[in-house]
């Protein structure tokens, strides 16, 4: 369950680009942040377009070598399907909504901290007017992938400072695998990141990334350094109920700065974009149902309000306000 698909469904028209947003719920994107606690889904991707799935968003659990493993196919690569309905998703100039097919995994091994999602998007033909997908012309497949490898782990050496436990080599890779061009996204983040000690339950890790942008549907900052991320994540185990299910919170906060898009592009884009996501997990050893409110303000890259025609007739921009996922999933 990943709230994440950022650009899922950004491309929009550059001329008359098809508007593909089904995003990740990456949580949802949620990610594994440590180790041995709750692993915070992925994530979110990055400016126009599909951007981040339910993805990043969700959360799911790593587990700890204490733990009895035999209801899983693997004791440290987690695996979940999860059918995923989405509402006012803003990577891209209008809102969409979507009911999608999502494959996420993650885990860790040694100093390899792996979390990605594979997205079929409108799998199911559902979805608004702006929303395409496989069975449409549209994206058949959205992907995100965000591994770390852990300095102290390679290096075998503690460099923990203060609350900074542990330090990361961090990658986050987006492809949107468009029909065309200009309905592409090929994106690549890269960076450092650590997890820090809250002294508290809650789990926390930060990622700062410098962009490289290829295909964008089309957009100025194509085949280009183009800007940067700075992201959080944070989990927080709210309970265990008497009929084996637990309740957790999950969120991230992606925010983009540093980008020369609106100065190349014009005052339809921006140079800063946030999305905060919020997710509450209710899961069993299998099965898991899964909440998420998102906050995008100026959602990839499009500045909210400004009146913009891509030949159809002029409408104001919709990229800043609330979208939500809803997802049920099975765990193997």
């Amino acid at each position: 369950m990943t709230p994440s698909r950022e650009q899922h469904n950004a491309s929009f028209y550059s001329g008359k680009k098809s508007l593909t947003l089904s995003s990740t719920l990456a949580v949802a994107s949620l990610y594994s942040i440590f180790s041995v606690t709750p692993a915070v889904l992925a994530q979110e991707s990055t400016a126009q377009g599909r951007a981040d799935t339910a993805s990043g968003e969700t959360a799911s659990y790593e587990i700890t070598e204490d733990e009895p493993r035999s209801e899983y196919l693997s004791d440290w690569y987690n695996q979940n399907l999860t059918i995923i309905g989405d509402k006012n998703i803003r990577f891209g100039p209008q809102p969409v909504d979507d009911i999608y097919l999502e494959y996420e995994f993650f885990g860790r091994k040694g100093p390899l901290e792996l979390y990605g999602y594979v997205d079929l998007p409108k799998f199911f033909g559902i979805g608004n007017s702006n929303d395409t997908g496989i069975w449409d012309d549209g994206s058949p497949l959205f992907t995100e992938l965000e591994p770390r490898l852990s300095i102290d782990g390679i290096t075998g050496k503690d460099l923990s400072v203060g609350p900074f436990k542990e330090w990361f080599f961090a990658v986050d890779y987006i492809f949107d695998w468009g029909h065309n061009s200009d309905s592409r996204q090929n994106t690549l983040y890269a960076g450092f990141g650590t997890d820090i000690d809250t002294h508290t339950p809650v789990a926390l890790s930060f990622n700062l990334y410098k962009r490289y942008q290829w295909e964008n549907y089309g957009a100025a900052n194509e085949n280009s350094w183009d800007g940067y991320r700075a992201q959080a994540k944070y989990v927080w185990p709210l309970g265990q109920f008497s009929n084996g299910a637990s309740l957790t919170y999950v969120g991230f906060t992606n925010y983009d700065f540093g980008s020369d898009l609106r100065d190349d592009a014009g005052p339809m884009r921006t140079n800063e974009a946030v999305v905060a996501t919020n997710v509450l997990l209710y899961s069993f050893t299998h099965l898991r149902f899964m909440g998420v409110a998102r906050y995008f303000h100026n959602g990839g890259q499009w500045k909210d309000d400004v009146e913009a025609d891509f030949g159809e007739g002029a409408f104001h921009l919709r990229s800043t306000g609330w979208g939500y996922y809803f997802g049920v999933g099975w765990q193997f």
